[in-house]
């Protein structure tokens, strides 16, 4: 058997220029970072202002609900970008902060675990190192490595504090939940989520076609509800209310390709709306876990059904392919 042999290429053959080609590309394929970092994620703007500098790339974590930011280089780590990766995430409150370099220098890998110790769960810092490839003549291709990632001992001290590892309460059974959730996804829908930990809160975000804010979630609601939503939320109060109007006036096509009517909620006291569905449904009631899992995978899958058959109108033909 003839096997080819990978070549790691120059990356300036393949991004000449920081902000001209890498930061752009970048852009355009959030879904390479995704992959890497194991949740879901969007880029929404390249060279974002904060104060007098400007941000490589700003976007949202949807796993977990939170600002997102990139700061990206050609070089390797230098104090430089360490500076600013800081200042970037004190003036955008990111949550997720990503340093994508072609290597890290030993003192900057310490530094963002340092980061990461004294983040504890609040704020997660991720060192990537971005390579460039190709076998024979085939055209080249992307290599990330994740190098520096979030201290899951740290973290789990943190769960234990709250008594989410003495597998008690209710953040220890939305663990459970969510795990064995994950799971199913991975086995019957990989397309929806890129997330790979499951988390302790009552609810899970996964990417929609609308980007800037909106996402789909599977909760377990208040009044012994399981609810199934679009959650409709942007920064700017009226993109909020231009997107349910529009789904809105699309209503009946909708609830004709779900099935059933759904509950429509503008929810004039906060910034955001929604769109979902309900059933009843408690996480203490485990003996019912997977009759829950496979009520929002069936919602879930007709949901995602009559929004992607209206978002390509809704967005100017800019819809994602949702699986």
């Amino acid at each position: 058997m003839e096997l080819g042999r990978i070549e790691r290429l120059d990356l300036r053959t393949v991004w000449p220029h920081e902000a001209h080609s890498l930061t752009p590309w970048l852009l355009a394929n959030a879904d390479v970072l995704a992959d890497v970092l194991g949740i879901d994620l969007e880029l929404t703007a390249a060279e974002h202002g904060v104060g007098s500098f400007a941000l490589d790339l700003i976007g949202r974590d949807l796993t977990n609900d939170c600002v997102l930011i990139v700061e990206n280089q050609l070089t390797p780590t230098d104090h430089d970008h360490l500076g600013k990766l800081i200042t970037y995430a004190a003036g955008t409150d990111a949550q997720t902060v990503v340093w994508l370099a072609p290597s890290f220098r030993e003192e900057h890998r310490e530094a963002l675990d340092l980061l990461n110790n004294l983040g504890g769960e609040r704020v997660r810092f991720f060192g990537i190192e971005l390579g460039a490839i190709r076998i024979g003549d085939s055209v080249p291709a992307p290599l990330l490595e994740l190098r520096v990632e979030p201290n899951d001992w740290h973290a789990q001290l943190s769960a234990v504090a709250r008594g989410v590892s003495q597998g008690s309460g209710k953040p220890a059974l939305y663990l459970e939940f969510w795990s064995r959730f994950l799971d199913r996804v991975r086995e019957e829908r990989p397309g929806w989520t890129r997330a790979k930990k499951p988390g302790s809160s009552n609810w899970f975000a996964m990417a929609c076609p609308f980007k800037g804010g909106p996402y789909y979630a599977v909760s377990f609601a208040q009044g012994g509800k399981l609810r199934c939503e679009l959650y409709i939320d942007y920064a700017d109060g009226d993109a909020v209310a231009a997107l349910y109007s529009n789904l809105l006036a699309r209503r009946e096509r909708i609830e004709a390709i779900y099935g059933t009517a759904l509950s429509w909620e503008a929810l004039p006291d906060r910034r955001a709306s929604r769109i979902g569905d309900y059933t009843d449904g408690d996480v203490t009631n485990t003996d019912s876990h997977d009759q829950y899992i496979d009520w929002f995978f069936d919602s879930g899958r007709r949901l995602r059904e009559a929004i992607n058959d209206v978002a390509g109108e809704v967005v100017g033909g800019a819809a994602l392919d949702m699986a």
